[in-house]
C-alpha cells in the first residue's frame, strides 16, 4: 500500500521511529541530567531548578520511597498543581521503579477515593492545601503513608518561609485536617539523602503511569501506560520537532496542569528529553502572576 501521507511530512521528519531507542523514561532522564546538567529544567515563582538539581532531588525522593519498604511496581499518587516539587516527586517515583498515579487536586473526596482504591496506591504526595480532601476518605482508602508539601517548599529558604506563611496564615488557603503521621516532602528528601538508593532495572514493559480519564463517560478509568508507550510517544514528538528546535535552548510555558496527559507528555517529558526550560504556571487564572512568570 502506498503511504500517500508521507509526501506531506515536513523535511527532516522520518517515516518511522524506534520505540526501543531508550529502555525507559528513567534512561531519558538520566541522559538529560548528564547532558544538560547546569541548564535550567524548571522555573516556578521566579525560582529555577537545574537538570542537575532535579537529578539529585528526585534521587533523594526515590531513595526515601525505597527506604519505606515500597517495591518496584507499587503505585504512588501525586496530587498537586504545577510546582517545582511536582517533577521531583514524579521522577523520584519513576526512578524508584514505581508507578505514578496523577491526581487532579480539585477532585472531590468521592473521586479521590475511587482513584486511590482503584489504583491500589501505597502512598500519596499531596499539597497541604488539599489534605482535607483525603482526610474525609482516609478510612475508606488507607495508605501506607502520606507525604505533604507546601506551596513554597522548593523555593529558596527566605522565600519559602514567606510564601508558606502568607498562604497558610494570611490568605488562609490551607483548610484544617486530621491526617495523622504525615511527613513533609522536604523531610522525606532529607531522609532519602542519607538512605541507599538502589537503581532498579526498569524495562519498557514496566508501567510508568496509571493515567486516569476525566470520567465524562462514567467512572474514571486508569490507562496503563508502560515506559515503552511513553518512550514511543516521545520519539514520535521528537521526530516532528527536532528539525525546528535546538536542544538545550528552548523554553516552554506550562499553563496546563502536569497531572493532565497533554502537559505531562508535550511539556514535561518532551522538554526533559530535549534539555528545554519548562516554566510552570501554578495558577493560570491568576493573570497578573501568570504574566509575571513570563
Amino acid at each position: 500500500m502506498d503511504k500517500i501521507w508521507l509526501k506531506n511530512y515536513p523535511a527532516g521528519v522520518p517515516e518511522t521511529i524506534d520505540p526501543d531507542h531508550f529502555a525507559s523514561l528513567v534512561d531519558i532522564l538520566e541522559q538529560s541530567i548528564e547532558k544538560y546538567g547546569e541548564k535550567t529544567a524548571f522555573v516556578n515563582m521566579d525560582s529555577e531548578m537545574s537538570f542537575k538539581e532535579l537529578g539529585l532531588k528526585s534521587r533523594e525522593f526515590a531513595a526515601y520511597l525505597q527506604s519505606k519498604g515500597l517495591k518496584k511496581g507499587d503505585a504512588v499518587a501525586v496530587m498537586m498543581p504545577n510546582l517545582l516539587q511536582y517533577p521531583v516527586a514524579l521522577f523520584g517515583i519513576l526512578r524508584a521503579g514505581m508507578t505514578v498515579v496523577n491526581v487532579n487536586p480539585l477532585y472531590t473526596p468521592r473521586e479521590l477515593k475511587h482513584q486511590l482504591v482503584d489504583s491500589q496506591a501505597k502512598a500519596l504526595v499531596i499539597l497541604e492545601n488539599f489534605a482535607h480532601t483525603y482526610d474525609k476518605i482516609k478510612d475508606e482508602a488507607p495508605l501506607d503513608f502520606v507525604i505533604t508539601t507546601q506551596i513554597g517548599d522548593q523555593l529558596p529558604v527566605h522565600k519559602r518561609f514567606l510564601v508558606n506563611f502568607v498562604v497558610k496564615y494570611i490568605k488562609r488557603m490551607v483548610p484544617s485536617h486530621n491526617v495523622k503521621e504525615t511527613v513533609s516532602l522536604n523531610q522525606a528528601m532529607a531522609k532519602g539523602a542519607i538512605a541507599e538508593y538502589q537503581r532498579p532495572e526498569v524495562t519498557g514493559d514496566d508501567i510508568a503511569f496509571l493515567q486516569y480519564t476525566g470520567g465524562t463517560t462514567g467512572v474514571a478509568k486508569g490507562a496503563m501506560l508502560s515506559h515503552r508507550n511513553m518512550v514511543a510517544n516521545l520519539e514520535q514528538v521528537s521526530a516532528c520537532i527536532t528539525p525546528i528546535m535546538s536542544d538545550g535552548e528552548e523554553t516552554i510555558i506550562t499553563a496546563l496542569p502536569l497531572y493532565h496527559i497533554f502537559a505531562l507528555t508535550a511539556n514535561c517529558l518532551t522538554f526533559i528529553k530535549h534539555g528545554g526550560k519548562n516554566v510552570l504556571i501554578t495558577n493560570p487564572r491568576d493573570m497578573p502572576n501568570f504574566v509575571k512568570e513570563l
